[in-house]
């Protein structure tokens, strides 16, 4: 069976961690959407590891990692991650496999997002300008390259076909920029990428499970990022919900066991876009000061805010949640009081439904105040050893939500982990 983790709030939920913590228990780790706008943060012998492609569960000696057909990969991107985890050890021609059916991130898509976002002025969306949205459009547009593409001797000219069609978009942007260095390093990088192993990736994942092998399917950004359920337009191009694990990996709807879903004790974004619950102020800056938030791919000072239990619970819902993971709970140790966000307020009236467009109909958030803990948690190791305010404050979630967190993290190492009894 394959139980799926993904976020369940604007992504930089610390799902890397999660995932790598979860490892052990599983034989196949499987990425199935997004790129290398990913950031997943992990600790390996001590030393802070940004995984933007490769599965977080690489560093298993005895797991199998596979890049599903749903991402979308950046070949130069790819060989910088692999070269990083080689440097421990790791045998990524024994652990690493990549689906054939991945689309490839071309140097001129890079453009074409800097040139789009550019285009935008005021209204950015807040692009990693990693070149993500426009692979996403050649693939629904069929006119993209993908990774079993490099075995045909005629991807060369392939490639040319596609690079002069997006050079004609780019001019309809008047926007003109040197992609000689990058195409070096593309076909470079392309060179490296032969030499991995390129499987067919539904019939792989597929013949593990019909094997019995437990997969574990991870998911990239946050279900508040779903192009279709997201915070649109200010969202990410793939599907990151749980029914997005299907398609970027090829396996059917009831091969799903578990859905295990990541939100932070607050709440964070990165970009622009709406956040109900954010705090311009002191409260916001000491949570972001104190959760050292800044995006681990952009380098971006995140937003922050109280936990909105508006979105976690429609989240959840189209999700099908089944387990909840909290992390970042030790941040909450500074503070004296916390705010819960139960409800919105929108055109005089008090719902707790997202609204359709999220960014025009603007609700005020409803606050159910909680007592803080303000002691440091970080060294508690059994649920048991928290405070009784920090267990009032989980308990009055779980409650809300109807489902139950099962793991509190309480710091970034890979032994800050609790599970909830």
């Amino acid at each position: 069976m394959v139980d799926v983790l993904l976020g369940l709030q604007w992504g930089d939920e610390g799902k890397g961690k999660i995932v790598d913590y979860f490892a052990d228990n599983y034989d196949v780790i499987a990425r199935f959407q997004g790129g290398p706008n990913a950031g997943h943060t992990l600790y390996v012998e001590d030393k802070k590891i940004v995984l933007h492609q490769i599965p977080s569960g690489v560093f298993h000696p005895e797991a199998v990692n596979l890049i599903g057909n749903g991402v979308v990969l950046d070949p130069i991107t790819l060989k910088e991650e692999c070269d990083t985890v080689a440097s421990f050890g790791v045998d990524l021609k024994k652990n690493l496999f990549i689906a054939e059916r991945t689309h490839l991130i071309l140097p001129t898509h890079r453009a074409l997002d800097k040139a789009a976002e550019l285009s935008k002025g005021n209204q950015k969306i807040g692009s990693t300008l990693k070149g993500i949205g426009p692979t996403y459009m050649d693939k629904t547009g069929r006119n993209g390259l993908r990774v079993g593409d490099l075995l045909d001797k005629n991807f060369t000219s392939s490639y040319i076909k596609l690079r002069l069609k997006h050079q004609r978009l780019l001019d309809n942007f008047s926007f003109s920029e040197d992609i000689s260095a990058w195409e070096e390093e593309f076909f470079e990088a392309l060179e490296f990428l032969k030499q991995l192993n390129i499987v067919n990736g539904e019939y792989f994942i597929n013949k593990q499970i019909s094997a019995g092998k437990k997969v574990l399917a991870e998911g990239a950004q946050g279900s508040m990022l779903d192009i279709d359920f997201g915070t649109f337009p200010y969202v990410t191009s793939s599907n990151t919900i749980s029914s997005g694990a299907c398609i970027g990996l090829g396996v059917a709807p009831q091969k799903i066991r578990d859905v295990i879903g990541v939100t932070k004790a607050y709440c964070t974004r990165v970009g622009s876009g709406p956040f109900p619950t954010e705090l311009e102020n002191e409260t916001g800056e000491l949570l972001r000061k104190t959760g050292n938030e800044f995006g681990s791919t952009t380098g971006r000072p995140r937003r922050c805010g109280w936990i909105d239990l508006v979105a976690l619970q429609f989240a959840c819902m189209i999700n099908g949640v089944t387990k909840i993971v909290m992390t970042k709970a030790d941040v909450l140790d500074a503070f004296k009081e916390l705010q819960v966000c139960t409800a919105y307020m929108l055109n005089g009236k008090e719902t707790r439904e997202i609204p359709f467009q999220l960014d025009k109909n603007r609700p005020l958030p409803v606050y159910k105040p909680f007592t803080g803990w303000n002691t440091d948690t970080s060294a508690a190791k059994t649920y048991s050893g928290l405070p009784d305010t920090m267990k009032t404050y989980v308990n009055f979630i779980n409650q809300y939500l109807g489902i139950k967190v099962h793991f509190i993290s309480n710091g970034p190492g890979r032994d800050q982990i609790i599970e909830v009894s």
